[in-house]
């Protein structure tokens, strides 16, 4: 047997390789738990667990002491969940109809609410500047339910919404206060993906006489491809969580130019169901390339509009809905109120 200082040391040199060995295990043990981590958006583990890590805020409805915009929330489809918030500017007069703008929130398909904070604060601003009512859309969510269900529910709400066209919709401040001959739809980042497919839908079904949809804006919409444009291949680790976005949210896809994703690849594009298309880009964003893009392929489609893309540069994605309060927010604040008034 070993004694005295050699023991010691032997002692010593044994527990600290067990201490190495069971921290290793532990860690590899703990990252076999995890399925998929998008970080900031999202980590699921294999036992079902999720971790959201933005987007989880709620602020509740109410009249707005900077602006004076009211806003309430109401169920659209009880069993589905899905609901929205409504906005309504101060002074708003029954006798004089106003613009109406639906809108989809961004959030990867994993995060964010038309109730979190950001949103809440830019719809306030919004509303307030262009003197317009808004819908602000509260679909569901992926993982737990994965697209496409996301672009059901975007298409049950604007088919809600629409149904007040006629004056016989349960809501009154839609019923008394828009203008459905001008309806504008909305959307920032996968919000902006969806406001475009429900443009789309527009224009192939046509099924609502009395409802005009005049114009879209997308704020940093997210769309991709499997071939790589502008500098998309500088950044990988970018690139590979913006594809990992849609993959994860969207298992059955046929991909990442699955025409969802990438309008390059839709066949229906040019049935785009308006004929003014706004589009602003950041220029840090790793999504800038594809906002060009995207006017590039709507306008070899066959689609008869007009489509312009603004970039924004020094900004990073989504930066007006983060911040409405920055120099460059509140100019393209001013630029979107103009724009939802043509």
């Amino acid at each position: 047997m070993f004694a005295g200082k050699n023991s010691t040391l032997l002692l010593l040199l044994t527990y600290s390789l067990h201490l190495l060995l069971t921290s290793s295990f532990a860690a590899n043990s703990a990252n076999d738990q995890i399925l998929y981590d998008i970080y900031p958006f999202i980590r699921v583990y294999r036992n079902g667990t999720i971790q959201r890590f933005i987007g989880q805020g709620f602020l509740p409805a109410s009249t707005d002491p900077r602006t004076g915009v009211q806003s309430k929330d109401i169920s659209i489809v009880k069993e589905l969940n899905i609901s929205a918030r409504i906005y309504l500017p101060k002074n708003a007069n029954p006798g004089y109809k106003i613009p109406l703008l639906v809108y989809y929130h961004g959030g990867g398909f994993f995060t964010e609410s038309a109730f979190s904070p950001n949103y809440h604060h830019h719809l306030n601003s919004l509303v307030a500047k262009a003197n317009i009512i808004a819908v602000s859309v509260n679909y569901r969510l992926a993982p737990e339910h994965p697209l496409p269900i996301a672009f059901q529910d975007s298409w049950l709400a604007l088919k809600w919404v629409f149904h007040h066209s006629s004056g016989n919709g349960g809501e009154p401040w839609l019923t008394k206060y828009a203008d459905f001959g001008r309806v504008y739809l909305g959307g920032d980042s996968a919000g902006g993906t969806l406001a475009h497919h429900m443009a789309i839908r527009v224009g192939m079904e046509k099924s609502d006489p009395g409802v005009k949809v005049n114009g879209m804006f997308l704020n940093c919409p997210y769309f991709w491809g499997k071939r790589l444009i502008g500098n998309e291949s500088a950044d990988a680790s970018a690139r590979k969580s913006l594809e990992a976005l849609w993959l994860h949210a969207y298992p059955n896809t046929t991909g990442l130019d699955d025409p969802l994703v990438n309008p390059g690849m839709d066949p229906g594009l040019k049935m785009l169901g308006c004929k003014r298309v706004l589009v602003y880009v950041a220029g840090n964003d790793g999504l800038r390339f594809r906002g060009w893009y995207y006017m590039q392929v709507l306008k070899k489609s066959g689609w008869n509009g007009i489509v312009k893309v603004v970039e924004v540069k020094g900004e990073n994605h989504v930066f007006s809905v983060i911040d409405p309060t920055t120099p460059k927010a509140i100019a393209m604040l001013k630029v979107l109120a103009f724009f939802l008034n043509q």
